[in-house]
This record gives structure tokens, C-alpha cells and sequence, in this order.
């Protein structure tokens, strides 16, 4: 597995599979894509806004993108990271999402001065909520009717990990391909 930066021309193929699918995109605050311009200008909107660290997800150092890992500041406060992660439904299964999320957390408190990465999903996202807490991550609270989404009103689960934190060991961490 390799993880390197996100490249929202070359990755917009491979990612609208997750971004222009409606399961895949439930538990986000919009709907999927209806295109693949849609899923360009949004993942170009993203890394080039507020999201500095996003990552995809190859098989192969040349591979197509597998997934999307996203590490970004909200803004209150220059020191807490939210993350948050996309696999394509055939490739789940095989700890990309943990992997990946891994090895980001730990190059963002290595590279940084982030104290703090949270999480924010929502309560029925099982999947996802299990990633976070192999890695780690402790549950905080859950925020009641946070977010209103195309599915509509819905709560939060924060999970968040300090700097300070143990993190579990991930067998088979991704290899860094700088961009």
C-alpha cells in the first residue's frame, strides 16, 4: 500500500466510484456527485482550501487512487485537525482506511504543532467508527442534531486523539510517495 497527495485531475476517475455513489456518500453533508467535473471541482476545492493534507490511497506507487485520506484544520484553533477518510467499496476490507489514517496522523503530530486530531461522524457509520477506535481514537460525546445533510438532521460522534496518546501498532503501514 502507498499513500501520496492527491492529485484531483488524475485521482477525479478513480475517486468519483466513491464520490458519485449515493452509499458511499450517506453519511456526508451533501449528496454524491452527479459527475465527474462535480468530483474534480470538489476534490480541487478541497486541496487547494483549508484541507493541506490529502492523501490517496494506491495499491502501487502508480496505481489508481483506492481511497481518499484528508487531514485538515477547522480553523478555531491552528493546533486541532479534524480527519476523515473514503475508501472505493472493492477495495474495503484490507485496513486501507486504518493504514492510511495511521500513518497521517502520525506524519501531521511529526510535522506540525497539532495537539489534537478529532473525528466527526455520524453514529450510524459503523464502519468508520471502528477505524477510529483501532486507532486509538477515544469517543468524547455525541453532539445531537449537529448537521443538517441531504439525509437529514443528524447527530454527531466526536472521537478525538491527542498528541499525548498512545496509538496502537498498524501491521503493513503505507509507503510515503512525496508529491
Amino acid at each position: 500500500m502507498f499513500i501520496r497527495p492527491l492529485d484531483p485531475v488524475a485521482d477525479g476517475p478513480a475517486l468519483h466510484v466513491i464520490f458519485g455513489d449515493p452509499e458511499c456518500c450517506t453519511w456526508l453533508p451533501e449528496p454524491a456527485f452527479a459527475d465527474l467535473d462535480a468530483t474534480i471541482a470538489k476534490l480541487r476545492d478541497w486541496t487547494t482550501g483549508f484541507e493541506a493534507t490529502s492523501w490517496a490511497i494506491c495499491e502501487t506507487p502508480d496505481g489508481p487512487a483506492l481511497g481518499r485520506i484528508a487531514l485538515y484544520n477547522v480553523g478555531r484553533d491552528k493546533d486541532v485537525w479534524e480527519a476523515a477518510c473514503m475508501v472505493n467499496p472493492q477495495a474495503r476490507g484490507q485496513n486501507y482506511a486504518a493504514r492510511g489514517l495511521h500513518f497521517s496522523v502520525q506524519y501531521l503530530f511529526e510535522n506540525t504543532t497539532a495537539r489534537r486530531v478529532f473525528a466527526d461522524i455520524d453514529p450510524d457509520n459503523h464502519a468508520s467508527i471502528r477505524t477510529f477506535e483501532k486507532l486509538g481514537f477515544t469517543r468524547e460525546g455525541v453532539l445531537r442534531g449537529e448537521w443538517e445533510t441531504h439525509i437529514g438532521i443528524r447527530d454527531s460522534v466526536i472521537f478525538g486523539l491527542l498528541r499525548s496518546d498512545p496509538r496502537p501498532d498498524i501491521p503493513n503501514p503505507p509507503q510515503f510517495i512525496a508529491g
